[in-house]
């Protein structure tokens, strides 16, 4: 969160050379290709489900609940499942909740392709993914420092992740859209479920070595002081409580995407697969620039801009009536996004307590997607009786509300963040002098 500049007063420009710096580490370039598939098949099961239930019911309220029903085991789980993570072999983790992610594919596959699916299927498929997903996501994250063997590129580990997702956000819908109008969903199930068998078998090639077991206190003690290091800390406290604004009222747009194909811009699954397609490119784009970065100085400004951009644009999205003006503004929609994401997560994993990343990283899940139920639920609720541009019309606004009370406490947080920055080696303390000049001298930049 502090100033992007270096010891000698001069601010650090990307690197674009060091952008595949993480990719040295064997066990996470294993990992990244290994994901590399899984997440097409990933972002097509997306796109697919979303379709098929709009394309049985034409419900915005159902489209929310089949949302919700997805997302909300991780508010419930996801405290346990963090306390766990903290606990157990982040590895093997892992290799379960993505045999557990293989199986319940086919289970959709099977259902669509034999014409047998209903919407009470879906959901109910649906929820347990949520719940296996309470406990992947943030072992995921925190096994990122695990393959990662040198701090320094940790950064650049998480900003290529992100760069991975999106452009399988990218891949994924496109292929969808195509399999959808010619095959039928159930192909995009059945390609989910093949894919998960690449980063299986990634996660097994694997050497990782076993951290020294440590003394556990009970579940609710560590429970409890994991909460209490997060409450207490304001700068992961703010980061949360953003994410989780935007998941609120921000990011159901997803969920509302079938209608605006359908109904706003008159189009089909070819369509919505583009609209999708186009928050990928520009999330995209934003995870590859995060990776240039040279380091994490400067990302808390970015946070707030990104997260002020990402509403705006919204706003904008709903009111579009011609696809090409919608498949512009998504693009930045998904540009905003990702920055906010990615930044976000970077300076959580770089403060947080190495004991406590995994409880921190649960919150971490919870706000991105424990909440968002919710949001889908009410914003299918709303659509009903509003429309759906008017719905993410207030969404978008209330985003842009939120990142300028982020950005007015940014200079108390970086105050906070600064010696941790120091202790962790991240700059040193000639840099951070001169950053608190420059804070003293000119008004804030974050």
């Amino acid at each position: 969160m502090a100033d992007e500049l270096n010891s000698s007063g001069q601010r650090r420009r990307p690197n674009w050379h060091l952008i595949l710096r993480a990719l040295r580490h064997r066990n996470y370039r294993l990992f990244y290709g290994g994901q590399g598939i899984s997440l097409i098949g990933t972002w097509m099961t997306r796109v697919a489900t979303g379709w098929l239930v709009y394309r049985l019911t034409h419900s915005p309220f159902l489209l929310g609940l089949v949302s919700f029903a997805g997302q909300i085991p991780i508010l419930f789980l996801g405290p346990v499942a963090g306390v766990w993570v903290d606990r157990l072999n982040r590895h093997r983790v892992l290799v379960v909740t993505q045999v557990l992610s293989m199986l319940e594919s086919f289970a959709l596959a099977a259902l669509a392709l034999s014409g047998v699916i209903t919407v009470t299927e879906v959901i109910v498929l649906n929820l347990f993914q949520g719940a296996v997903n309470a406990f992947d996501m943030p072992a995921r994250q925190a096994f990122v420092i695990e393959m990662v063997e040198t701090r320094e590129d940790l950064p650049n580990a998480i900003a290529l992740n992100s760069s991975l997702v999106n452009a399988a956000r990218l891949v994924g819908p496109s292929v969808a859209g195509l399999l959808i109008a010619g095959f039928g969903e159930g192909y995009c199930f059945l390609i989910d479920g093949i894919s998960y068998i690449a980063v299986i078998f990634s996660l097994m090639a694997m050497n990782i070595v076993t951290a020294t077991p440590r003394a556990y206190a009970s579940i609710g003690s560590e429970l409890s002081e994991g909460w209490n290091y997060i409450r207490s800390f304001h700068p992961i406290w703010a980061i949360l409580l953003l994410l989780s604004l935007i998941s609120l009222v921000g990011m159901p747009y997803t969920a509302l995407m079938p209608i605006f194909a359908g109904s706003i811009l008159h189009g089909g699954a070819h369509t919505f697969g583009f609209l999708m397609g186009a928050v990928g490119v520009g999330a995209l784009v934003g995870a590859v620039s995060l990776a240039a970065r040279p380091s994490v100085l400067g990302l808390g400004r970015l946070v707030a801009v990104t997260a002020a951009g990402f509403g705006a644009s919204l706003v904008a999205f709903a009111a579009s009536r011609q696809l090409w003006l919608s498949l512009l503004l998504l693009l930045v929609t998904g540009f905003c996004f990702m920055q906010q994401m990615a930044s976000s997560n970077t300076i959580l994993q770089t403060i947080a307590e190495d004991q406590k990343r995994g409880r921190v990283m649960s919150f971490y899940s919870m706000a991105i997607q424990g909440v968002a139920p919710f949001g889908s639920l009410i914003a299918g609720a709303l659509a009903t009786r509003i429309g759906a541009p008017h719905t993410l019309m207030c969404g978008g606004a209330i985003c842009v509300g939120g990142a300028a009370v982020f950005g007015w406490y940014l200079p108390a947080m970086r105050k906070l963040v600064r010696p941790i920055y120091v202790e962790k080696g991240i700059v040193d303390e000639l840099a951070m002098g001169i950053n608190a000049a420059t804070v003293l001298q000119e008004p804030p930049q974050e």
